[in-house]
């Protein structure tokens, strides 16, 4: 078992203990941080694990062997490089960084520290997404040409003004942290490195800073495009599809996947439901006890995030393109 602090026990890092405990990954949360330990005792109690307030006494805890990040995003890069330095193993929510300075800079971290590193991106491991990802492997695609994505909710619509995730220096580019993120990163999985992006945010119906809609178009290294659409006000949607010249397909859910051939009629495949959160950690954890690797390398954990921050530059110069 891998003894795991967990950093950050809001509803999210709350989301990760309880996703790693279903699934049965081999982590066993010894210690927790919180900035507000009373709202979480009882959460600690029953989860087995010491609570206190301070990243540093975690750090220099020798029983310690990996944390995970369910902290604010602009604090992830001075957490990961501390952790880094103390021999700590890191799972880190996405996304992994705001700018890719920062990124490389906590890749270097990890690098010289030999350290696993993991991220939140666990949306390539919806099942749809595995259906599409083994057509993809299968060569069904043939050359890929175009990959359409958009990830929209409104659960957030109504969330505090004064909450960190609402604020610009957080969540830039309207949902492209919390949402459009995922459409990145799955786009990076089954498509490729991306080149170059242009993108616009307006806000349209809750008018923040930031900006609730927005939009991108992306070229990808191999000569692909994509489109990218996400939304902070409108009712839950998911999708992504990739046409390819033999075929296309798309994740519609977490479980269906829709395959496309000509002159066939449309095939419906339907997967079991499956924790694909509490999979991501899994595969974090066996990776840390040197039972595997972590699936996405540390080469594609920047891509997407350089990917994001080309998005944001893109934003700020009113559709621009901006190498990634």
């Amino acid at each position: 078992m891998l003894n795991t602090a967990i950093i950050g026990l809001g509803w999210w890092g709350k989301t990760l203990v309880k996703a790693a405990n279903d699934f049965g990954a081999p982590i066993k949360f010894v210690r927790g941080v919180s900035l507000e330990p009373d709202s979480v005792r009882d959460f600690a109690k029953d989860n087995e694990f010491t609570l206190g307030t301070s990243l540093d006494e975690v750090l220099a805890d020798r029983q310690v062997q990996a944390v995970i990040l369910a902290t604010p995003h602009s604090k992830h890069r001075a957490q990961v490089e501390a952790a880094a330095a103390a021999g700590k193993h890191i799972y880190c929510e996405k996304p992994f960084a705001l700018a890719k300075a920062d990124a490389e800079a906590m890749l270097a971290a990890v690098k010289r520290a030999g350290v696993v590193i993991g991220v939140g991106h666990h949306f390539r491991l919806m099942p749809s997404m595995r259906v599409l990802a083994e057509l993809k492997d299968k060569g069904a695609f043939g050359t890929i040409m175009q990959v359409e994505g958009n990830y929209s909710h409104d659960w957030l619509a109504d969330y505090p003004a004064d909450s960190w995730r609402m604020q610009a220096s957080e969540s830039r580019a309207g949902g492209m942290t919390g949402m459009g993120i995922h459409v990145l990163d799955c786009f990076r999985d089954m498509a490729g490195p991306m080149k170059r992006i242009a993108a616009l945010s307006k806000s349209r119906a809750l008018k923040l800073p930031a900006g609730d809609t927005t939009a991108a178009l992306i070229e990808f290294a191999s000569g692909a495009t994509g489109t990218l659409g996400t939304t902070l006000k409108a009712p839950f949607r998911w999708r992504i599809a990739v046409f390819g010249e033999n075929c296309w397909a798309e994740s519609v859910t977490e479980t269906r996947a829709l395959v496309h051939r000509a002159g066939q009629e449309t095939e419906v495949i339907e997967s079991p439901v499956d924790n694909h959160l509490g999979r991501n950690l899994d595969y974090f954890a066996k990776a840390a006890l040197g039972l595997g690797a972590f699936p996405i390398s540390p080469d594609g954990i920047l891509q997407t995030a350089s990917a994001l921050e080309a998005v944001f530059k893109s934003v700020d110069a009113d559709g621009a393109w901006i190498t990634v």
